[in-house]
Formats: structure tokens, C-alpha cells, sequence
């Protein structure tokens, strides 16, 4: 029997879950939906859905064991001075430099729970 998978979404696990509703939300410029607040929060991008759960108080302790965020999520932006502009704007500034790859410019800023962001132009 073959596996089939017909879609597929990025979940975040957090105790802090309005933080990262609140930062996602500006970041995003959309509000989630659906929402059930200390919940789950999803928000629809262009090719992928981005999940926000609080896990139940017994599951807790597997998502808080670093000080720095588990996932790397890479944005695709059209204008990367104005990301961060608009990162700065939210109060969440790249701590770094632009970096020059070969597939382009990009540049790491970091959720509230410390998830690094690759925000990236081709």
C-alpha cells in the first residue's frame, strides 16, 4: 500500500501562543482563520497553511526544552528592504546583516519564541 498525502500544512507548538498569533498576525498582515484563541490559529498563504497550537498542559513540557525555536521558516519576498521595514515596524528587527547566497539576498529575524525566519529575495 502506497502512502498518499493530499495536503500538507507547517505547525507551530507554543505556551505563548497570542504572542506568536499577535506577531504572525502583523507579520502576515492577516488575521488567522480559523481561531480559537490559546487554541489554534491558521493563517493561508500562497502555497502553504501555517498552524499556531497551544499544546494541552500535559504535552507542554516536549515544546519549551530550548531557548531558541525548532523550525526554519522561509518567506519568499518580492522586496526585501521593505521586509524589513515592515519587520522593524512590528518591533522585531533582523538582528543581522543581508546575506549574499547564490540564490539570492536573505536575512534571519526570529519569532517571539525564537523561531528563526529566513526572509529571502531572489
Amino acid at each position: 500500500m502506497n502512502f498518499v498525502c493530499d495536503d500538507a500544512f507547517l505547525t507551530i507548538a507554543t505556551v505563548n501562543s497570542q504572542a506568536l498569533v499577535a506577531f504572525y498576525s502583523q507579520l502576515l498582515q492577516q488575521q488567522p482563520s480559523p481561531y480559537i484563541p490559546q487554541v489554534y490559529a491558521e493563517f493561508k498563504l500562497k502555497g502553504l497553511r501555517l498552524g499556531i497550537f497551544q499544546p494541552k498542559v500535559e504535552h507542554q513540557t516536549e515544546f519549551v526544552n530550548s531557548k531558541r525555536g525548532s523550525i526554519s521558516l522561509c518567506l519568499e519576498v518580492p522586496n526585501l528592504g521593505a521586509a524589513i521595514a515592515h519587520l522593524q515596524a512590528i518591533g522585531y528587527p533582523p538582528p543581522g546583516e543581508i546575506i549574499f547566497a547564490s540564490h539570492g539576498r536573505e536575512l534571519y529575524a526570529y519569532d517571539p519564541d525564537g523561531n528563526r525566519l529566513i526572509i529571502h529575495q531572489s
